[in-house]
């Protein structure tokens, strides 16, 4: 349920809503915007609750029940696109956000390497796996806290903020000593025990589409993000398995237009999960901005016929040079910048 004050409500009257819902056993979220105050009643039961017992109190101006399962992540309850601040940077403003490199750390020269060359080229986050979740227990992991100080590293040295995945709770202290944004990848969506202790830390947190996830089980995902207090939460699409085998994943470039509609959360696209393949990998980036698409998350590999990761769906330093010149008009023509 949600309650939505009126422009200039006082305290006392927030309070008032608060108050009541807490005395009927129900939880409260508040966003506090510049102009009115909305509160988000939760709990299981509060399609019992009459709507008029908020109605009649002093500031309310409606009262509106949320029939999906996700809440928080709804525009319902905040009407305005979220902004997330990221040291500066704003993930969901006019400025496309570009996150790119290796998709695994494999030393602290390749990291840096790349770091450089996608901060020269227009990248402002960089990207970097430490903790590695493979289907097969024979394939690469990451090279795990070793790879975190070498993000350490590399982030003091280039100057942009990094990104990497956790994948366990007790991996969550360490990565957030050193990442400025978490990642949540596609297996882990539905981790429920562990988005709980990520909400805690208060870091940004990137929350990536499940390997069969419908929009709204995602969008319902984000809530245990959101409902622990933490609201810097950005989703990813990285493409849903279908029936179709001619690429990796098939990317769902509706999603975009389906949570700009009904969520304030920024979404940005991987398209190198996606297609699996770095020839499909522009292509497939050019649709999500003009989809509408806050940004890009892109691995960038110095010679990716050598990456112990996924090399295939790994551009090239000139191909990642192209496709971001190539990405310029494109973003201009939607009213972003790059």
């Amino acid at each position: 349920m949600i309650v939505e004050m009126n422009k200039g409500a006082s305290p006392e009257q927030v309070d008032g809503v608060v108050e009541r819902a807490r005395s009927m056993g129900f939880e409260v979220q508040l966003n506090i915007g510049t102009e009115k105050t909305v509160v988000a009643i939760l709990g299981s039961n509060t399609g019992k609750a009459p709507t008029d017992l908020f109605a009649v109190l002093p500031g309310v101006q409606t009262v509106t029940r949320i029939m999906k399962p996700y809440k928080l992540a709804a525009r319902e309850f905040h009407p305005q696109d979220t902004i997330v601040n990221l040291n500066g940077l704003a993930i969901g403003g006019k400025k496309l956000t570009l996150m790119a490199g290796p998709c695994a750390v494999e030393s602290r020269e390749q990291l840096r390497e790349t770091a450089r060359f996608v901060k020269d080229v227009g990248a402002n986050v960089l990207r970097g796996g430490a903790f590695k979740p493979r289907t097969s227990p024979f394939s690469f992991q990451g090279l795990e806290e070793e790879a975190l100080k070498f993000l350490a590293e590399v982030k003091a040295e280039v100057g942009l903020p990094i990104i990497t995945e956790v994948l366990d709770i007790e991996h969550i202290e360490v990565t957030a000593c050193h990442a400025d944004i978490i990642q949540v990848g596609a297996r882990n969506m539905q981790n429920f025990a562990l988005l709980k202790e990520l909400a805690k830390v208060r870091h940004p947190v990137l929350l990536k589409r499940g390997l069969a996830a419908t929009v709204t089980e995602w969008l319902t995902a984000a809530d245990y993000l959101l409902s622990e207090g933490n609201l810097q939460v950005v989703l990813c699409e990285r493409g849903i398995r279908t029936f179709e085998d001619s690429i990796r994943f098939s990317l769902d470039i509706s999603s975009i237009a389906v949570i700009k509609r009904f969520s304030h959360l920024p979404i940005l696209v991987d398209p190198s999960h996606a297609s699996g393949h770095f020839s499909y990998v522009p292509s497939i980036a050019k649709a999500a901005v003009a989809a509408g698409a806050d940004g890009l998350l892109i691995e960038v590999h110095p010679n990716p016929q050598k990456a112990l990761v996924d090399g295939l769906q790994s551009l090239t330093f000139s191909d990642f040079s192209r496709l971001v010149n190539e990405l310029r008009p494109i973003a201009e023509a939607v009213g972003r910048t790059i």
